[in-house]
């Protein structure tokens, strides 16, 4: 009974969250001086006219957001206004495996360095290691990923040429872009290991296990790190966050088709249709995301319940 509730309740302030994200993102897109049909090139009041007709342009502008509302209700973004002969619907379904995967790869890539870096400068503290591992960690936050993107290719690229530059339908053409994604998500997870493992490793209860005869393999892996990956949990809702924002940038770089490259002519491009259906779809994703690391948070400490949550 406790889940559903908090189901519900999240279920309400989505519902709120996303209505609130389209209306100011409608009106403000339609403030910016401008259209979606506007060039260089002068085009004939008529066929202007006729435009303006076909997309509802003519309309007051309360109109069209109740008519653009009604149809995002039913999941239907409308046409592009710079993609002819394409939906809004079937760009974000052929960006969005994209985009998915590069998220995917990129948060693996976080949690499998950061976790094994911090775990390894807290066992052993004070050495190379931590010292090494600690100052990769600062130089990952330190260094946005589109600076880091640019050395990475010119270094694994143009150097030693063992990563493709650009491109997508292989292993390996996803490697570099998840890793210049991931690396400071890295870092932070690393510092929050340590710190978390640190602190666990002083406790009592792992006194006892190692006056138990436990070996330290062990008692890190069955018994520190439950504790010490709390912090690390609270924060993969923001490290999700920065990664789909993040992603807007490296997709152009890498030349990804996912849904960032769309985002982003859409916005130069005054597509208001996709600029909105990429909005509301990546609002979804943020609080999809966040509502299952609370979920996470709740089964990894028992003690927190789902009110708390909530």
């Amino acid at each position: 009974m406790p889940l559903l509730v908090f189901l519900l309740k999240r279920l309400g302030w989505m519902l709120l969250t996303l209505w609130v994200v389209y209306t100011v993102s409608f009106f403000l897109m339609r403030s910016v001086p401008g259209g979606p049909f506007d060039s260089e090139k002068q085009i004939p009041e008529p066929i202007r006219r006729n435009i303006e007709a076909r997309y509802r342009f003519d309309r007051p502008l309360i109109e069209q957001y109740g008519r653009h509302l009604w149809d995002t209700l039913h999941l239907d973004f409308g046409p592009s206004y710079k993609l002819e002969d394409y939906t809004v619907n079937e760009i974000l379904a052929e960006g969005f495996p994209v985009s998915a995967s590069l998220g995917i790869f990129a948060l693996t890539f976080a949690l499998t360095l950061g976790m094994t870096a911090g775990v390894v400068s807290a066992v052993r503290r004070q050495s190379v290691f931590d010292f090494s591992f600690m100052a990769l960690a600062t130089l990952g936050v330190a260094v946005p990923n589109f600076v880091l993107a640019s050395l990475s290719v010119v270094l694994f690229v143009f150097v030693l040429g063992w990563l493709p530059a650009a491109g997508w339908g292989s292993l390996q053409q996803i490697v570099l872009p998840a890793l210049c994604l991931a690396a400071p998500f890295a870092g932070y997870i690393a510092r929050l290991t340590r710190t978390g493992m640190l602190e666990v490793l002083n406790q009592d209860y792992i006194r006892t296990a190692y006056a138990k005869g436990l070996s330290q393999r062990r008692v890190v892996l069955r018994h520190a790190l439950r504790g010490a990956v709390l912090p690390v949990v609270s924060y993969l809702g923001p490290a999700t966050a920065g990664i789909l924002t993040g992603s807007l940038v490296l997709e152009r770089i890498f030349f990804l088709p996912g849904m960032g490259s769309h985002f982003i002519e859409a916005a130069l491009q005054r597509d208001y249709t996709l600029a909105m259906g990429t909005v509301l779809v990546y609002t979804l994703l943020l609080f999809t995301m966040n509502t299952l690391v609370d979920l996470a948070y709740c089964i990894v400490d028992p003690r927190v319940r789902l009110e708390q949550q909530a």
